[in-house]
């Protein structure tokens, strides 16, 4: 492997921000591409791009002025069948133009999952329009959970608790909605012990691997805060690293997934898949030796990963925004990082809005119990204000 490569991230937010570092780190050159500019991973990537990654055109006119050796997506609302015809071209699309297009929408890779693999996943249905909807959630039952196909960090995901709601659910769907097409996803709803993102590393020419388990919270669809270790049966782990292996060979390609999975008393339910660093993971960045970020660069590259060492017990907490404001600043810093073993990540973000990830505040400890105390303790003491 010769360096440095030219990569091409298609969405610049704190991920590719993380991973434009890890990148750079190695001597490689990176162009941040997104809808908005100022974009964290425009702040530190070489050069950048302000494109709808929806038109094709705009693609075409990006990708033929940088001449990209690695197109690396951090989003889901790309134009993906352009991507295949860069594929075609010689480009390599991360970790594939087919894995791509499969995982930027939930219908394609829960299709994958159940009907092709035969994987456990939550009872399912799609709706196109309300009415279509609400005869769904009526056979599925409730509660439910009703989400777009096409989202990204939980936006217009909602838990549905009887069929008077199911018109608010769908509204605020095809509002959290990201590309052009109105359609949703309706799924049972999964009483589990624990919801866990397994970061598993696929790598051209080698083994896949895993990092140790991470636990997750989520509200309004969104993850609040992350662990690692999550504290899981050993066979229950030995399942979700197989059901992982399974769905990721069929996908091809090289590079970090984020799968996640309900885990219930009984079973090892498949949820979800990220073809990319997941913000769950994020934990990694103060809990291991290599991160996440880097992780998903030395796969993309072709690079050894000799060992995967968790340093010790370890947590993240989301800062979010609570209001609109296109000037901001954040008290408290000094406050937060005063207790030993915490780190924050600030986004950079150019505005917030509520509920909008602005930073994360991450934390060690001699149990995992402490380490999430510690990380909300110092998240709690950020203050986003106006300027």
């Amino acid at each position: 492997m010769k360096l440095p490569k030219k990569l091409m991230l298609l969405g610049s937010g704190e991920l590719g921000k993380e991973f434009t570092i890890a990148a750079q780190r190695l001597g490689n050159h990176v162009v941040a591409v997104d809808r908005y500019p100022h974009a964290p991973a425009m702040q530190v990537a070489d050069e950048c791009e302000v494109i709808s990654m929806l038109s094709a055109e705009d693609l075409e006119r990006v990708v033929s002025k940088h001449q990209p050796d690695y197109i690396i997506p951090e989003i889901e609302a790309i134009r993906t069948e352009k991507l295949l015809e860069f594929e075609q071209r010689g480009i390599t699309v991360i970790p594939t133009a087919k894995a791509t297009d499969y995982t930027m929408n939930r219908d394609r890779i829960r299709e994958l999952a159940h009907q092709e693999l035969g994987v456990r996943t939550a009872k399912y249905a799609y709706a196109t329009t309300l009415a279509e909807l609400q005869v769904a959630a009526s056979e599925i039952g409730f509660p439910n959970v009703v989400k777009p196909v096409m989202s990204s960090s939980g936006k217009g995901q909602s838990v549905v608790a009887s069929a008077t709601e199911v018109e608010t659910a769908w509204n605020y769907a095809i509002d959290g909605s990201r590309g052009d097409t109105h359609k949703v996803i309706i799924e049972e709803f999964i009483n589990f012990e624990i919801e866990i993102t397994l970061l598993t590393i696929k790598q051209w020419n080698a083994p896949t691997i895993f990092c140790p388990p991470i636990g997750h919270r989520q509200e309004r669809g969104d993850y609040q805060e992350s662990w690692q270790p999550a504290q899981i049966k050993p066979d229950r782990l030995l399942a979700a690293q197989e059901i992982a292996t399974q769905v990721t060979d069929a996908l091809g390609g090289a590079g970090i997934f984020g799968v996640e999975f309900f885990i219930t008393a009984d079973e090892v339910i498949f949820s979800e898949l990220s073809p990319r660093p997941h913000d769950t993971g994020m934990v990694t960045l103060i809990s291991q030796n290599l991160n996440e970020f880097e992780l998903h660069l030395r796969a993309v590259l072709g690079l050894p990963i000799p060992n995967i060492v968790q340093y010790a017990p370890s947590a993240s907490a989301v800062i979010l925004a609570s209001k609109n404001s296109d000037s901001i600043y954040f008290n408290g810093v000094a406050e937060a990082l005063s207790v030993p073993d915490v780190d924050l990540r600030l986004f950079g973000k150019p505005d917030s809005r509520p509920y909008r990830r602005m930073g994360v505040a991450l934390a060690k400890a001699e149990t995992t119990e402490l380490a999430r105390a510690k990380a909300f303790e110092a998240a709690s003491k950020i203050e986003i204000v106006d300027r």
